[in-house]
């Protein structure tokens, strides 16, 4: 089963597809030539190494980027697993104030809350009305989950994607940044703004992908799988928010393999490989550059080195964090203001469509 200038035309959300996928369709831009930006995250635990390498620190620069940028917190995306509404409500505002911390900033993007803009769930319905059955069985999201829950998968599991291309088409959205585990639901989305568009005439654009260029974070114990918040194993995971002592343990634990030299080698040395990348990403220095001064560093000595580069990326985003959860007024205020900024984007566009389906 994967985050604008204020303006009020209307307007669409983003989320990424691939770029080899990205030039089949000239997507239609606003009337005004805005391109728009929409990415969402669900607000289930402390966003990690992976989330921020992946997502969190690109969504950064694109508010310099793009004229309208939409960062959505995707609590209703959140709920198609089993939630404890306090647990749900705490890890909203720790969302928040963990995108603020990275650098989301509200003067430049719309941060705001999915589930307090009605027009989500709106469209989401009548996108679920156009789509069929079997096009969201086969979604290997949906194939993978319902395994793992023993295919005791609810509606809303089966159904979520389409909710994402709500999110997506909502605002009008020509840009989304994706993971690669999100192209099949990228393409649905796109699927589903030709389909409405040929059945009720041009209206959404069609949106591009944006990958980033860091590939997916593999965990620290095991390099064939993704660093993934619900890992039952707390040593595959570093959260923004741990200690020193708590990423140096998780460094120092990580798979690696029983060759000494540093190398840049995924097929074959997938563990090193992966420490190479993170390495080279909280640094910003190149691939080839981390392996030619690790040169004569052991692999066990060259883990704590990036630990030691982690702990520096993430030591003024953990100070920020703690700050701004002492203040939750200001964080529900910010989320308040963002929702109140989306609306103003998503209402329109949401009337419209009613109009086109052909409701009073």
């Amino acid at each position: 089963m994967a985050l604008h200038l204020t303006r009020k035309t209307r307007g669409c959300w983003g989320f990424i597809r691939a770029l080899h996928t990205a030039t089949k369709i000239a997507p239609a831009l606003q009337k005004d030539g805005v391109e728009r930006i929409f990415s969402g995250i669900q607000p289930t635990g402390i966003p990690h190494l992976g989330n921020y390498l992946g997502a969190i620190e690109s969504w950064v620069r694109l508010q310099d980027e793009y004229g309208s940028v939409l960062y959505s917190i995707v609590d209703l995306h959140s709920i198609t697993v089993p939630q404890d509404p306090a647990t749900l409500r705490q890890s909203i505002l720790d969302m928040t104030a963990a995108l603020l911390a990275c650098g989301i900033n509200p003067e430049k993007s719309i941060l705001f809350q999915q589930s307090q803009v009605s027009e989500h769930t709106q469209l989401s319905w009548i996108l679920t009305c156009m789509v069929r059955l079997p096009r969201l069985q086969h979604l290997h999201q949906w194939k993978a989950k319902t395994a793992k829950q023993k295919h005791d998968g609810t509606a809303g599991l089966l159904t979520y994607p389409v909710l994402q291309a709500a999110d997506i088409l909502l605002y009008k959205s020509t840009h989304v940044p994706v993971g690669e585990d999100q192209v099949q639901h990228m393409e649905l989305v796109q699927d589903l703004a030709q389909a409405f568009n040929k059945k009720y005439g041009e209206f959404f654009p069609v949106p591009k992908s944006i990958l980033t260029s860091m590939k997916k974070v593999k965990s620290l114990r095991d390099p064939a799988a993704k660093m993934s918040k619900s890992d039952p194993d707390k040593l595959a995971t570093v959260r923004i928010t741990d200690s020193p002592e708590e990423i140096v343990q998780k460094f120092r634990k990580a798979v690696t393999d029983f060759t000494s030299e540093v190398t840049y080698d995924p097929a074959s040395r997938g563990g090193v490989s992966n420490m190479v990348a993170i390495h080279a990403a909280v640094t910003g220095l190149t691939v080839d550059d981390v392996v030619r001064r690790s040169a004569g560093i052991d692999t066990a000595r060259y883990k704590l080195v990036v630990a030691d580069a982690v702990i520096e990326k993430f030591a003024p985003i953990k100070n920020e964090i703690e700050k701004l959860k002492m203040d939750k007024d200001h964080l529900e205020k910010v989320l308040r203001l963002g929702a109140a900024k989306a609306k103003e984007l998503a209402y329109p566009v949401c009337q419209e469509v009613k109009k086109l389906v052909g409701f009073l």
